[in-house]
């Protein structure tokens, strides 16, 4: 029986060798030629893109022979390119979307196929469902596949394109991004690509302004190191020492694809995703005086509700996946939306996470203010408050995630022992109380794991909920 194609809240991934095989990429690339080809029967064109990743050169050779048989016209991007460079590129050239091989910030042996549709955006759930419904009818009846020799001569015309979305992108990073106030500050920048697909591009958008910046693992390894490719505290010791021995002010990290985000402030200490989207949101308030709203995810930290509450902005809470912040920004009613998982983008710019925009975005946020990210982040505690997030994965048994599940469709009026205030359905459970602190649980839809975020007030505040977001699951 062939392995079911499932796109989650990111595309399509899975382990090379075992389910992303040379065949299955065949059948998802056909089940995303055919949704193409129903959306648009002639003249579509589709941009093909990868990471680093091992055989994402096959990978793109087969996508763009397979879109040339249905009649769609293959952009093929020759080498490596950000996630976020690949959506713009999209909107950019008017594509009617993308087909992109990445499995983000998963570990070395995973791959992944992310699709885009023509706005940029990550391709919503009713797009994704049309997907899998094609590679369905696909595997019902093979012979429905057009063949990829013998095509009819319209079809014969759709021979592969190349195009490079590096210049149009850094030319657009050049029109948001104010490089001349970083340039002026005279301060040192740390970059860590970690051997992902932002190799060439933040470090040298940055040089080619005439900013010192000093680049870690900038070179092509499609084992990046021997870890994921994930811009996380513990995996960011290169930079730390980079940072020491430059006098960097601050560290700029992305993913494998480059749409996360890890920032390093000058002390070293990692700032974790959801206090630089807060502090950005801030930043372009004073900056660029935008006010038309603020996007954030259901887990993501309420020191941004706090601060919106300070700016009179109005705050939008979407389930988690940013393809809900990609149609806020779409509509031009955020000026910021981010998730606490390292994936922002702002207004006017690409409806999908920008890792490259948000580090350059916080080295001119340190630039202009003059002060170090620890203490911008003390200043708007001071303002507004201090928040204190944390979240955590809990394996479970499959007992006890029957019992859990049974749990979660509950609407509980306590929690150890504390009324709850408020309890909200917008993604999972979450439940707020009444001294401003709250947990969420939401279930894994690909592993046996409930991802379990909590908020306090105070780094005491937030152990005792931690120790009774986790009783309550297991009890």
């Amino acid at each position: 029986m062939a392995t079911q194609i499932k796109f989650g809240t990111s595309g399509w991934r899975a382990v090379m060798a075992e389910e992303f095989t040379f065949a299955n990429v065949n059948r998802a690339v056909h089940g995303i030629a055919r949704y193409v080809s129903s959306q648009k029967p002639n003249g579509a064109k589709i941009i093909v893109g990868r990471d680093p990743r091992f055989l994402g050169e096959s990978f793109c050779a087969m996508a763009a022979e397979i879109l040339s048989s249905y009649g769609i016209t293959p952009l093929a991007i020759a080498e490596p390119a950000p996630t976020p460079a690949i959506s713009y590129a999209v909107i950019q050239s008017k594509a009617d979307g993308a087909i992109n091989f990445t499995a983000s910030h998963n570990p070395p042996e995973y791959n992944g196929i992310k699709f885009s549709t023509p706005d940029g955006a990550p391709a919503l759930p009713e797009v994704t469902k049309a997907i899998e419904s094609a590679i369905a009818a696909l595997d019902a009846n093979p012979q429905s596949a057009p063949a990829a020799k013998g095509r009819s001569e319209s079809q014969a015309q759709s021979v592969s394109q190349s195009i490079d979305p590096r210049r149009m992108y850094l030319s657009r990073l050049r029109e948001i991004v104010d490089v001349d106030v970083i340039k002026k500050a005279g301060i040192e920048i740390a970059f860590d690509p970690m051997w992902g697909a932002a190799r060439g591009y933040s470090d040298a958008f940055l040089r080619e302004a005439g900013v010192t910046v000093a680049t870690v693992h900038d070179t092509r390894d499609v084992l990046f190191g021997g870890h994921a490719p994930e811009p996380d505290d513990h995996l960011l010791e290169d930079l730390r020492h980079k940072m020491r021995e430059t006098g960097a002010a601050i560290g700029v990290a992305t993913d494998g694809d480059a749409d996360r985000f890890g920032i390093v402030d000058e002390d070293g200490t990692f700032m974790q995703p959801n206090y630089i989207i807060a502090l950005l949101f801030d930043y372009l308030v004073e900056s660029r005086g935008w006010k038309n709203g603020v996007g954030k995810s259901v887990a993501t930290t309420n020191l941004i509700n706090a601060l919106a509450e300070k700016h009179k902005i109005e705050v939008h809470e979407t389930p988690v996946g940013f393809k809900y912040i990609g149609e806020l920004i779409k509509q031009d009613k955020i000026l910021i939306g981010g998730e606490e998982s390292a994936g922002l983008s702002i207004r006017k710019h690409v409806p999908e996470k920008d890792g490259v925009l948000a580090g350059l975005l916080c080295c001119e946020m340190v630039a202009r203010r003059g002060a170090s990210l620890g203490t911008q982040l003390a200043n708007l505690f001071a303002e507004v408050g201090s928040f204190y997030p944390l979240r955590e994965n809990f394996r479970l048994t499959p007992e006890v995630k029957e019992k859990f599940t049974d749990k979660l469709r509950q609407d509980p009026s306590e929690f150890d022992g504390v009324r709850v205030a408020r309890v909200v359905r917008t993604d999972g459970l979450k439940l707020i109380f009444a001294d401003g602190s709250w947990v969420c649980y939401r279930l894994s839809g690909t592993e046996p794991v409930v991802r379990v975020y909590s908020e306090a007030r105070s780094q005491e505040d937030l152990a005792k909920l931690s120790g009774a977001a986790k009783k309550w699951i297991f009890d």
